[in-house]
């Protein structure tokens, strides 16, 4: 398993005056990132901070195939959110959880 953390910031399509849950294609985007979730690639995510700066950890080769995966994103192309930042994540504290909770699906 290699982790990444994936920091995903607002970008110009993003409404201020909208709480997150009503932004344009809520519903795409969030089936989108359940699917992700689903298959393991998304590991754990969210919004942090209360505004629309997201955490996402994730199982991925590269930072390459984070990208490519996220570009499918509908609010990536609608340019609601954009990376921000991508960092190689060593897990030193919690692996058992995370093994726990990888062999449930």
């Amino acid at each position: 398993m290699s982790l990444f953390a994936v920091i995903r910031e607002a970008g110009p399509g993003w409404d201020p005056a909208r709480p997150l849950r009503e932004q344009v294609a809520w519903h795409e985007h969030a089936e989108f990132m359940d699917e992700l979730a689903a298959d393991g690639f998304v590991v754990l995510g969210g919004p942090i901070g209360g505004g629309p700066t997201t955490l996402l950890v994730v199982d991925a080769v590269s930072g390459r195939e984070i990208r490519s995966r996220l570009g499918h994103d509908p609010w990536t192309s609608m340019k609601l959110l954009r990376i921000t930042k991508i960092e190689p994540w060593e897990l030193l504290l919690g692996r058992e959880v995370l093994a726990a909770s990888a062999s449930l699906r």
